[in-house]
Formats: C-alpha cells, structure tokens, sequence
C-alpha cells in the first residue's frame, strides 16, 4: 500500500532584494570592503578636524615660527608633540592634513555632484529630443571633451581667481561633458524601450519622461563615474594647488601642503610634503577601488 504524501507547507525562502544583492557583492571583494572601510575613516577624520585635530593649522595665534622644520616627534616649548612634524612657519603637519582632507573632499564631492546634475541633464535632454538640438549640443561636448582637463581648469582660474568656489566651478566646467557623454549614449538604449513608448502614449509630460521613467535606468553608469570624479576632482584640485592657482593660503588642502614642502625636498626635510603626499593618495586609491567595485557590481551583464 502505498504511504500518503505529504505536501511541503514551510514558506518559500524570500529572494533578496537587489539592493541587498549589490551590497553583498560589493563587500564579496576584500579590497573594495577595505578601501571603504578607509574611505569611512579618512571621511571621518575631516569632519571632526576641529575636535581632534592638536592644533588649528591656520589660526595665527596658535603658530609659533621657533617651532618651524621640526621633526616627527618633536615636542614644542608648551609641551605639543608634533607627531608628523612641522613646516617652516610651525605649522603642524598632521592638524594641516586633517583640515587638508576637508576641504579636498569638499571640492571633490561638489564639483563631481554638481557636474553630475548638469551633465545627466544635458544627457538625458539631448538623447530624448533628438535632432538638431542633440547634434548641437554633442558637438559641444565634443569640443569640451577636446580640451586637456587640467588645461581648461586652468584657463577658467586665470578668468575666475584663486580660492575654492573658484575651483569648485572650474572643475564643474571641465568635469560636465562626460556625463552628458555617457548619460546620452545609455539613454538612446532605453529610449527605444516599450515603457517609454507607452509613457508617451498616455501623453506625459516630457520632464516626466525623462526624470521619472528614463533617468532611474541611467543612474548606474553615473553613480560609477561620479565616483571615479570625485577622485579625479581631487587630484586636479591638489594639482592646481600646488600650481600655485587652486585653494589661497587661509584655505587648506593636501595639494597645497604638499607645494609648501616640494622645495625642502632635497634638504632632507622630507615631512613636509611627504606625509600629505601618503594622504592624498591613500584617499584617491581608496575612492578609485570603491569606484572599480561598484562598476562591476552596477553592471548590467552581472544583474541577474
């Protein structure tokens, strides 16, 4: 006699999410989980400079010019230790990294979100109408992409000035046309699709179109770029810094404390700019590797 079967009533196992998946891809790989790791400290560290910081690096008051070209480990006459040492005007160096990062990050993180707006807009306008106005508009980034990054930062600090709102809109002016590049490219994709199709059937308007139906399935390869931008924008900042036409004395940067140091280099006095040195780049490597990671994960040949 054959046993009666029984049916299997437990609940099916929930799929997860593909937030959670992309999560849990992204943290699969040591060396993304430690360059954000890094990254949340380094981020971290230039907040709460001015809690942590041993001194205000750019408070004249609390300068002293006996206690310029000190080593690492050197103590002051009011009993400071200056664990990285100082600089020629008894600055410290490790408080002039800490309020370095700020405004580093600062310059990175707004010129690269503030070039993201502008470039996806344009992106997404210039692949949705068509025509002439989106042959327009690509010769354009066409000429702007033509121009070396640095030599159009440049040309725009010798118009604007020096100072970091000045830099901040010279790297929003070079850094735009690669979003609006690939931004255009992806939406030509989902241009052709059935749901924006069937958006235009129901007679939406065309900002809705583009923000609430085509922009969500372009952010991928923006969140990547915007990303790899923000190192990009630091790099050029220290770049311009150390030019001598990026951030003014009373604003720190790494690229500025490493000008400071670059002539003691061969007189032994090494810490000057060879500490901000390690910092600036352990930052750009560790948002390069989040970068990298995160477009592997948001690419849509790995989505299942």
């Amino acid at each position: 006699m054959a046993e009666p079967q029984t049916q299997d009533t437990s609940a099916p196992t929930p799929e997860p999410s593909r937030l959670s998946k992309g999560v849990t891809d992204f943290f699969s790989s040591p060396a993304a989980a430690i360059a954000f790791l890094t990254l949340v400290i380094i981020c971290c560290l230039a907040l709460f400079a001015p809690w942590i910081s041993p001194q205000n690096p750019y408070d004249l008051m609390q300068l002293d010019i006996m206690d310029g070209r000190l080593p690492p480990g050197s103590e002051s006459m009011t009993g400071l230790v200056y664990h990285l040492g100082t600089d020629s005007q008894g600055r410290d160096i490790l408080s002039g990294i800490l309020y370095g990062l700020r405004t580093s990050l600062l310059v990175g993180v707004l010129s690269a979100f503030a070039a993201a707006i502008i470039g996806t807009s344009a992106g997404l306008f210039a692949a949705y109408v068509g025509g002439r106005t989106e042959t327009a508009m690509m010769r354009l980034v066409d000429l702007q992409l033509s121009f070396p990054t640095i030599l159009m930062a440049l040309m725009m600090l010798a118009v604007l000035g020096k100072g970091v709102p000045n830099v901040v809109i010279a790297l929003i002016i070079a850094e735009w046309a690669t979003y609006a590049r690939t931004v255009r490219g992806t939406a030509l994709v989902e241009r052709e699709k059935e749901y924006i199709e069937a958006a235009r059937m129901l007679r939406l308007p065309g900002w809705r179109i583009l923000f609430r139906h085509l922009l969500p399935n372009c952010l991928a390869p923006v969140i990547v770029i915007a990303t790899m931008q923000v190192a990009r924008a630091i790099g050029l900042e220290a770049t311009l810094s150390f030019l001598g036409l990026g951030a003014s004395v009373t604003e720190p940067s790494l690229g500025m404390l490493i000008s400071t140091g670059y002539q003691y280099l061969l007189t032994g006095l090494y810490w000057i700019s060879f500490f901000p040195g390690i910092a600036l780049l352990v930052t750009i490597a560790a948002i390069n590797l989040v970068g990298d990671r995160l477009r592997d994960v948001l690419n849509p040949r790995n989505i299942s």
